[in-house]
């Protein structure tokens, strides 16, 4: 008996063909929607204290973008920066680690010959396991001789200061072809006459292309170049670092901001909550804001001083340079409408030194084989009811001297000086301080957020353990106070 098979036309064969593929494409295409890599922006001021954000309690001046930030997404009222000051909080931040673990300096000058070691995977070179494009714009303070700055460092491009804006230049910088020189200098005096404080460099890559960097318009410049690198790469995924120059002193704003608050520190916060609203604006523009998380935060509280001229730690005790809450406890808010609730609040204990960690949970990036502090908080950025904390204790290093620590609720100081204002400042100043001896103290923060009341000789349960916590940090990180080093330090770049 003859086979007779059916014979399909050839056109017929090719339009199913072309059919399927179109049908996986498209099939592909809506899981990319679904589950892409989000665009990452973290905007990191210097010396903005706990309580000057509108809905952290800022009186004087106005913060609309952070404040509608913060109902359109989730506020954070026990996160950490992991440094009193400012090189050892942003180490902190673009690393994973305390800064006291890598021996980084707190605070870097001029003429520092140390910087962020080669070694050290970064937040950037995470994400550039992903294709994402990357750029720093602001303060930098790793290290600003050529080979710590951002752009060795897994970052496409920068534009900045290398550095805190009250310092000076290093004579032996690299200057553009084209660098504009302002009041009155030549590359002569910067090479032999000596630097004058509050005059510096503005580096574009490698190179300084304005000195000294006219500060007035810092805060609009690093935003229209922060908003440029959005619109151009709105197509892919994206790392943004905006880390302000201010409110650090001096200070300053564009003349349209001056005068606009009722001190010259509101205008500074208000400009700097206008450029909050420039990046937020592009997002939606680009049509990439439902799947970008904005981080804003800030590096370490605010100078101590009083009044309305200077920052506000309110509740807190201390400011800048402690680690008392005021001193390292910032305002912080994220936003990502596409996985953060709105209008919500996390009130358990978390860090800067979490950013890493998260983001490589976010994206599923390789994190580095060696140790690292922070602890992935993603279920506390999307949980509807946040969880307890991922740290079983955090540290409060100042430089290496391990001189509090907390766990839960409850925070053991161990005896050291820190200096509290005496004198207060005026308008941008910082004040005169004084240092005082704070004995072994505990604090329960949840009942006592202002530290004000030690109660170490009613639990004394509570600072065994808390004691025990710490000999466990000593031998790990290490501790300067106790002559403890650390068997899993790392150490920063060399000259």
């Amino acid at each position: 008996m003859n086979r007779i098979r059916a014979r399909t036309p050839l056109f017929v064969i090719a339009l199913t063909w072309l059919l399927l593929v179109n049908l996986s494409a498209a099939a592909q295409r809506a899981a990319a929607d679904d589950d892409s890599l989000p665009n990452i922006v973290v905007i990191f001021t210097d010396d903005q204290g706990y309580a000057d954000v509108g809905c952290f309690g800022a009186e004087g001046y106005r913060t609309p973008h952070l404040d509608q930030m913060a109902k359109e997404g989730r506020r954070f009222t026990s996160f950490y920066s992991a440094a009193p000051a400012c090189s050892g909080s942003r180490v902190s931040l673009m690393t994973g680690s305390y800064y006291a673990r890598l021996h980084f300096p707190l605070v870097l000058f001029p003429g520092s010959k140390v910087g962020l070691a080669a070694g050290e995977m970064t937040l950037a070179e995470l994400v550039k396991q992903k294709g994402y494009a990357t750029a720093c714009v602001g303060k930098w303070h790793l290290g600003h001789q050529e080979k710590f700055l951002p752009t060795q460092h897994g970052f496409d491009r920068y534009l900045g200061i290398p550095y805190s804006n009250d310092m000076t230049i290093d004579p032996k910088t690299r200057l553009a072809e084209g660098v504009v020189l302002r009041n009155g200098m030549t590359r002569h005096q910067i090479r032999w006459e000596k630097p004058r404080h509050d005059w510096v460099p503005l580096v574009r890559n490698n190179e300084v292309v304005e000195y000294p960097a006219n500060q007035a318009t810092l805060t609009r410049r690093y935003t229209e170049e922060a908003v440029r690198f959005i619109d151009e790469n709105a197509e892919r995924p994206f790392l943004l670092y905006l880390p302000h120059t201010m409110p650090h002193t001096p200070l300053f704003t564009a003349e349209e901001f001056t005068l606009g608050a009722e001190t010259r520190y509101g205008d500074v916060i208000e400009e700097i909550d206008w450029s909050v609203g420039q990046i937020l604006d592009a997002l939606k523009k680009n049509n990439i804001d439902e799947n970008t998380l904005v981080i804003f935060t800030t590096d370490n509280g605010p100078w101590l001083s009083f009044g309305n001229h200077a920052g506000k730690a309110t509740p807190l005790r201390e400011g800048k340079g402690t680690t008392f809450e005021g001193g390292m406890r910032v305002p912080c808010i994220m936003r990502w409408p596409a996985r953060i609730p709105a209008d919500s609040e996390c009130n358990v204990t978390a860090s800067t030194i979490d950013l890493v960690p998260t983001v490589a949970a976010i994206i599923d990036g390789q994190l580095p084989e060696h140790r690292l502090d922070g602890k992935n908080i993603l279920p506390l950025m999307t949980s509807a009811e946040p969880p307890e904390s991922p740290h079983e204790y955090f540290c409060y290093y100042k430089n290496r001297d391990l001189e509090a620590i907390r766990s839960g609720p409850w925070k053991l100081h161990f005896r050291h000086l820190y200096f509290t204002i005496v004198k207060p400042g005026h308008d941008g100043s910082h004040g005169v301080n004084k240092n005082k001896m704070i004995e072994l103290s505990l604090y329960n923060l949840e009942r006592d957020i202002g530290e004000t009341t030690n109660v170490a000789a009613e639990y004394p349960h509570v600072v065994a353990r808390l004691r025990g916590l710490a000999d466990r940090a000593r031998l790990d990180i290490g501790d300067n106070l106790t002559g403890h080093v650390g068997e899993n330090s790392r150490r920063p770049d060399p000259e």
